[in-house]
């Protein structure tokens, strides 16, 4: 191995980096914003509403992330009216593009984690919190999205692994991320085992840092869970002890 390859390629790829996470960031943050319209739709009691909602999860999780990045950055640019319409300064970037196909992607998995997580809130308690006299928005607020987001997380957390590993796919429509510029090094050099563990130790290491933030956001929504427990082990040892 030539460690002044290494290092002269690890540099060029970190210098791509902050495409990958605005890409990873944007896309993590309009996904979500679309989830949940998926979701507030799929639980509607409009069927039309509904399935519509169902007919966008099928389309997005039955479909490749590589075929609707080229629909969106090939297919709809050719069209003469988005080209003559507010949307072109939206469609004629790659960036946009690849954005817009990876949140639309996500929503459609993320809508349904979100919705699993719903089915799984105890009845009980919102009966309860019905019984207390708590309006919608409140009931929803105290109860229902602290729960939902609770049962979420680790299988969001996931999703979010595999948004960043979606990212290596903007480099098919000249978006130069981390895997981009590895494919342009490459290209030149011919060193593909060197320049791809290189690229494969930094995604390591994104997924690592995304894996602890999600643990400690879940470690924070579950702490309220942990002080009986612990206070339990005290009064047996004092029964026991009398």
């Amino acid at each position: 191995m030539d460690i002044q390859f290494i290092y002269h390629t690890v540099m060029k790829l970190l210098a791509a980096l902050p495409i990958t996470l605005e890409l990873f960031i944007c896309s993590l943050i309009l996904g979500l914003f679309l989830a949940l319209v998926i979701l507030a739709l799929r639980i509607n009691q409009n069927p039309l509403l509904s399935y519509f909602a169902r007919g966008y999860i099928l389309i997005f999780r039955g479909t490749p992330l590589l075929i609707q990045l080229f629909v969106v950055y090939y297919g709809l640019g050719q069209l003469e009216w988005i080209q003559n319409s507010f949307l072109w300064p939206i469609f004629r970037e790659p960036f946009n593009c690849a954005v817009l196909s990876i949140a639309l992607c996500t929503a459609g998995y993320t809508a349904e984690i979100f919705r699993g997580a719903l089915l799984s809130v105890p009845s009980g308690q919102i009966e309860a919190g019905k019984a207390c006299g708590m309006s919608r928005a409140l009931l929803i607020r105290r109860i229902i999205a602290p729960i939902m987001i609770r049962y979420a997380l680790p299988a969001y957390s996931t999703e979010a692994i595999m948004l960043i590993k979606s990212t290596t796919l903007a480099s098919l429509v000249t978006v130069w991320e981390v895997t981009g510029v590895a494919q342009q090094i490459i290209q030149r050099t011919y060193r593909t085992m060197e320049v791809f563990i290189c690229a494969a130790v930094i995604y390591l290491i994104i997924n690592y840092v995304i894996v602890k933030i999600y643990g400690c956001i879940e470690k924070k929504l579950t702490v309220h869970t942990k002080p009986a427990d612990q206070m339990a082990e005290p009064k047996a040892i004092s029964e026991e002890s009398c």
